[in-house]
Order: structure tokens, then sequence, then C-alpha cells
């Protein structure tokens, strides 16, 4: 039987899911650890309090690792419970639609802690995503050879770079997000086809609107830049009715967004956050460092270091029709200014008003970058050669982008050598101790490199001496600790030296759900008196775990608890996300 196109289409398109999931579920299997805010994520979406911090026994007593559980996981007694998913995030910064969705996702696995909650239902939310880059790219290329088949290759290639991975195994609402933009997107796409306005479309939008606004703030940043362009363009047309129902339909979601959940008021305007995005936006002197950081974030992980060199490349085909006076853009598209602008748009605003220098802030509009290089590269292309050639050009950009890893390791040894790669640490000093060795050693920029990125000696470490891109949250460099903590150390009582200033506890809460006891002992001197309290009835023969965060003096205070315990060796295990872990015994 004769397929016809529609039904080849299909099937592409279902192969193509097909292999980002299975690409995204062993993503999922080495995940090995957790962000703070991927442990937020779960706490808001189900526990009775913002932060488990905020509980009053929570501090300076010994706790089962249940109780820490407890604030990843939804219990028995808690499944029809939905009011944390409103209450936490009117007490938090972020609005609640992500939360719910979430939380219907933990309530499949109730009674302890899994990753498969948030990453299943990102994978879910990834399906449609991928759909929707199909159909935007579909619009751009119309009228290009085989364009239904390069726009389903350039949608799998978008749904699987590392920004795109790193997004469906983060346990936060970016996917979702990313999902509001691209069928806001698509729809105002199919808006520009119509010359009257269809009511059917504008309900879409508004819902299409409505959905972003209550997943997060900074969707309406896209939502903005949009929705102005086209009151421009009704404006410019003279088509006053439509202007009228497309103010009026995006009024609506605006109201029906703050009745549902009118705290978005106080997070954008007087929150903390928003504060101190109003800060960012007023400081110019910040301005171009903060674009220039997430232009190098996108280069390594929506293009494997190859930006720079696209754009090179873009950059010759653009001077070489100057010089040959040829045409630069053959056929004007309708619809690409109605892409790029939001997404340059979304891009400065959130680079400028973010609080930190981060993937996950730009990631909703990672694939719409990816598809604008390569859709900028195609058409420049157009009418210098022809069609075949640009498909083969197509895929060695594609190549490249795959094997620059393994470039790049090449290079890095160069820099520095394959023997100071085989270095060994076996102590937060001794990495700090390779650091400055590279940097004295090296040609490599270490200080403008930490003040630049904000990188901290391990990501140096990770990035340069174990040069590896991979998923930031898939975490594999804690592979080994985590293990060894589960099934060999697990028993083991944990002290956690807890130095408040440097709070960043949720960001190691994993281990703690995988430790039988553990106490967290906030601000103490770590004298022999508080030591015997802390100790006292308890079995420490086999060793203890010690963690100790930033601030404090970690040889004087292994020193002082081995003094008081009678232990005698200390073993670095590994710098985790915000502390650093020593068994001793």
């Amino acid at each position: 039987m004769k397929l016809n196109e529609k039904s080849k289409e299909t099937i592409i398109i279902a192969i193509i899911l097909i292999i980002q999931t299975l690409i995204f579920i062993i993503a999922g299997l080495n995940k090995k650890y957790i962000h703070m805010d991927e442990a937020y994520s779960l706490g808001l979406a189900s526990y009775n309090k913002v932060d488990i911090q905020q509980n009053k026994d929570f501090y300076d007593t010994w706790h089962s690792k249940k109780y820490y559980e407890d604030y990843l996981s939804v219990n028995e007694n808690e499944k029809n419970n939905f009011n944390p998913v409103y209450e936490n995030q009117k007490n938090d910064v972020h609005p609640p639609l992500y939360y719910l969705l979430l939380r219907i996702a933990m309530g499949f696995h109730v009674g302890s802690f899994s990753k498969w909650s948030g990453i299943i239902l990102n994978i879910f939310i990834y399906v449609f995503i991928t759909i929707f880059m199909y159909l935007i790219i579909k619009k751009l290329l119309v009228g290009t050879e085989k364009y239904k088949q390069k726009s389903a290759i350039l949608a799998l290639i978008s749904s699987i770079t590392l920004s795109s991975i790193n997004n469906a195994i983060y346990i936060r609402m970016y996917a979702f997000s990313s999902l509001n933009i691209l069928v806001t997107t698509y729809l105002h796409l199919k808006l520009l086809d119509n010359n009257k306005i269809n009511y059917k479309l504008l309900l879409a939008i508004g819902i299409s609107a409505l959905v972003g606004s209550l997943t997060h703030y900074y969707y309406l940043f896209y939502l903005a830049m949009l929705f102005i362009m086209f009151v421009i363009k009704y404006l410019k047309e003279k088509e006053y009715k439509e202007l009228f129902k497309y103010i009026g339909t995006m009024l609506l979601a605006g109201f029906f967004s703050l009745i549902i959940f009118p705290y978005s008021i106080q997070h954008m305007f007087f929150g903390y956050r928003g504060q101190g995005a109003i800060s960012n936006l007023l400081n110019i002197s910040e301005f171009l460092k903060r674009i220039g950081q997430y232009i190098l974030i996108v280069d390594v992980y929506n293009f494997n270091n190859t930006l720079f060199i696209l754009l090179i490349f873009i950059s010759f085909i653009i001077i070489y029709k100057k010089v040959k006076k040829i045409k630069l853009i053959e056929t004007k598209n309708k619809y690409i200014k109605y892409i790029v602008l939001p997404t340059i748009f979304y891009f400065i605003l959130v680079a400028i008003s973010a609080p930190w220098i981060e993937l996950r802030y730009i990631m909703p509009i990672c694939n719409l970058i990816f598809i604008l290089v390569f859709y900028s590269i195609i058409t420049l292309l157009k009418n210098v050669i022809k069609e075949k050639t640009i498909n083969k050009i197509m895929i060695g950009i594609v190549l490249l982008i795959l094997i620059m890893p393994f470039i790049s390791n090449q290079i890095i040894d160069l820099v520095i050598g394959k023997t100071f790669r085989n270095e060994q640490e076996n102590s937060y000093s001794s990495k700090q101790d390779i650091v400055e060795k590279l940097k004295n050693e090296s040609n490599i920029p270490i200080d403008i490199l930490k003040k630049f990125s904000n990188a901290s000696i391990d990501n140096i470490l990770l990035f340069i001496k174990n040069f590896n891109i991979e998923p930031e949250v898939l975490y594999s460099n804690k592979s080994k600790v985590t293990k060894i903590i589960e099934k060999d150390l697990n028993n083991i009582p944990a002290i956690y030296i807890f130095n408040s200033n440097n709070n960043r506890f949720l960001d190691d809460i994993l281990l703690f759900a995988n430790i039988k006891e553990s106490y967290i002992a906030k601000d103490i001197d770590c004298n022999e008196e508080e030591i015997n309290e802390i100790i006292k009835n308890k079995d420490i023969d086999n060793g203890i775990l010690i963690f100790i965060n930033e601030g404090q003096e970690n040889e004087k205070i292994l020193k002082e608890i081995k003094e008081v315990t009678n232990l005698i060796n200390t073993t670095y295990l590994q710098r985790l996300n915000a502390c650093d872990l020593y068994y001793v015994n």
C-alpha cells in the first residue's frame, strides 16, 4: 500500500519523537544528582512549607532520611492535598501552573523520591515542543526543495542539543515555558495567514497567553514584543477591528491570569526577584558583560562551541554577496521577523534581568536560536549555490557540531598537555592547587574566566582539565560519591557543620535523603563540648560523614572532630554542589 504525503509526514515525526524520547530516557537514567531548584520544585509542589529549613526542628536535631525525603516526595496521606501548589507559590516567586502539573506527576509515585516524576513530565512536554518546532520550521522553509524533510531533520537536531537535553531532565518549569513560547509563536504565525480574525484562533492565542503567564514570568518578555509587533501591523494596515479584537483577547488573558493568581503583581514588581530584575535593568555597566556571558552559554550548550564559526561563515556569505552585488535575500519571508525580534528581545531582557548567569533562563528560546542560525545560512546560500550543495553544507555543519567536543579536547591537550590532565585530586585544597598551577603554567586566563563566568574551581577543572560537554544537570561528576553513599556509607551517621551565611542546603538534600541519620549543626564553634553533645549516644565505631559548607576552616574543624571522637583517618570524598564531604574513621 502506497502511503500518501500526510501519512509519510506522520511517520517521520513519530520516528523523531521516538529517537528524542530514547535520548532523554538515557540522559534521565544517567542523571545522578539534583540542583537545589529541582529540590525546590518537588518541595513547592507537595510540602506544607516553601522550604524544609523553615521547620522549627530542622537544625541541631538528629533526623532520619525519611525527614528529608518527605520534602522531595508525596506521602500517602498527602495524595489528595493540592493546597501546597497554590500556597507555596504565593509565598515564593513563581506562578503555580507548572507545579500543579508536577504535583499530578508526583502522585503516580507515592511514598518516596523519584527523579522520574519531573523527567517524564518534561519528556511528555518535549513531544509537543518538537511537533511545534516542526510546524514553525515548515512555515519558514515552505517553498524550498524537500522542505518537509528539512523541517523534520532540523526539528530533531534542535530537540537533542545539550540545551534541550538539559531542559528535558531539569526538573523545573523551563520545558513547559519553552512549549508556551512555541505554541504562542505558531499561533501568531497562523494569524498572519488570516485576512480576517478567526475567533477560534484568537481563543487559542488567549489561552496560550494565559497558560504562559501562569507558567513563568519571563514568558511575558517574549509575548510583549510579539504583541507590540502585531499592534503595529494592524495599525499600519488600518485593520482597526482586528486590532481591537486582538488587544481585547490579550487583555482578557491578562485579566483571567490575575484572577487566578493575583500574587503575580507582588512577585513581578515588589518581590525580591522582581526588585533584583529591575535593579539589573538599571545597571547599564553590566549590560555588555551579561550579554556576552549568555552568548557563550548558547555557544557551549546549543552549538557545542561552533556558534562563532557559524557566525563567521554567515558573515563571509554576506560579504561575498555584497562584493558580487547579489541580493542578500531572494524572497522576503513574512514570518521570520515575528520570531527574530521576540527572541532577541527575550534574550536581552533575560540576560540583563536574570538573577544569575545560567543556561536555564534562556532555555525556553534555545530551540528558536538554533533554528534561526540554520535558517540564516539556508536563506543566504539560496541564490549563491544549488539546493543540493546547500543540503550538503547543512550536513557538514551538523557533523561539525557533533565532532566539535573531540576537537576541543585535542586543543586543550595542546594548551595544557596530557600530563597535567592526568593529575589527581584528593581534596578540595588540592583542586585549588591544581587550578593555581594551571594558571601559572599555561596561557589560560583563569582569573578572567572566573570573573567573567563566575566559574567555580570544580567547573574550571571539569571543563578544562576534564573537558566533557554534557548536560550540566546530569551531574556525572557526582556519580561516584552518590554510589559510595547509597551502597557503602548510608548507615554511617552524618554531621553537617553548617554556616548559615552560605545557605544552599537544598543543593545537597538528595544525599541526606539516602543517609540513615544526620544532624545539621547550625553556626557552631565546633569545640569539644558541642561535638560531644552532638555525638552523644551515637554509634560512631565505623566513622562519621562530615559535610562542611563555605566560609569555614575545614582542616581545623576536622582536626577538632578527630580529637574529640578519637577517630584517625580523613578521606576527602568530594566537593558537592554547595559543600565538601569527608569520611572520618
